[in-house]
């Protein structure tokens, strides 16, 4: 599926289901990609997650069914997920300025958070360096962790397993295992296995595997067959890596002969210098032909 369409579809689904308990690993289907990655892509191009939007979204309909309807302000509250008129008091009044009361009773101003909707625009050329590789299948030797995809997944989590690997050891170890003639060199990688069926996602820090006695802990994980589109980067980082995804998703899928197939990425880095203004990295992403 090309990715604009799957995106506006899967925007088209929450506005569906937006009194509903929505299950993001259902949003992410709508694009054929894992939760995780989908909620990665959709905050780097639209500067906020996926919960926000269903929030905002909400409490800006919330308002105009108050001011505008005979509802009962606890009927509003429970129509939009809130599970009392406090919760739901506190969430309106930060959002709009007013009380939920106020904006029955004395029609005061509100704000609305307008419906998301899906258009590439071109402004002019700019250039991206990247390569095609295909590969065969072949394995990382990994620690592995899984986040259920029903929920908000925050970037957050994934900086929790990088730092839990850092103070454990699990780094170290697996740096043994990088070898300058392999796939990715020395480096350390992290992948994000997809799964859009079931909606869980697993991510994993690993090294390419080429053999030898597996370290307590670890696990040899095999990475299925695939074109890669690769896109060296380098950079500050965070910013560089999100400037990166922002302009694979807003200017590379759009315009070239390539779309995401299943979403699986792989994050490459040959050191862990990351707070060098030229960190260097590259972001593997499973493509195929549209």
């Amino acid at each position: 599926m090309e990715w604009v369409k799957g995106l506006q579809k899967a925007i088209d689904y929450i506005e569906d289901h937006i009194t509903e308990d929505i299950d993001y690993a259902e949003i992410a289907k709508q694009a054929y990609s894992s939760s995780f990655h989908f909620q990665r892509v959709f905050h780097i191009i639209c500067g906020y997650s996926i919960g926000e939007y269903i929030r905002n979204r909400r409490l800006s309909l919330a308002g105009t069914d108050l001011s505008s309807g005979n509802e009962k302000v606890i009927d509003i509250a429970l129509k939009y997920g809130y599970n009392s008129p406090e919760s739901f008091s506190r969430a309106f009044t930060k959002f709009h300025g007013i009380t939920p009361v106020q904006a029955k009773n004395e029609k005061l101003t509100l704000k609305s958070f307008s419906r998301v909707s899906v258009k590439i625009t071109l402004e002019g050329g700019t250039t991206m360096d990247y390569r095609i590789e295909k590969r065969e299948e072949f394995e990382v030797i990994a620690k592995r962790a899984r986040y259920g995809g029903g929920h908000e997944i925050s970037q957050k989590n994934i900086h929790a397993t990088w730092a839990a690997c850092g103070t454990d050891g699990t780094i170290d170890t697996l740096c043994r295992y990088a070898n300058p003639e392999n796939i990715f060199g020395g480096a350390i990688v992290g992948i994000c296995f997809d799964n859009p069926t079931e909606g869980d996602f697993d991510y994993a820090i690993g090294a390419a595997y080429s053999g030898g006695d597996v370290a307590a802990g670890l696990t040899i994980e095999k990475v299925p067959a695939n074109t890669w589109a690769v896109f060296p980067c380098t950079g500050k980082m965070p910013e560089a890596f999100q400037d990166l995804y922002r302009k694979i998703y807003t200017e590379f899928f759009p315009t070239s002969k390539y779309q995401p197939a299943g979403g699986m990425c792989i994050e490459v880095y040959p050191s862990d210098e990351i707070h060098d203004d030229n960190f260097h990295f590259e972001i593997w992403l499973s493509v195929e032909e549209k």
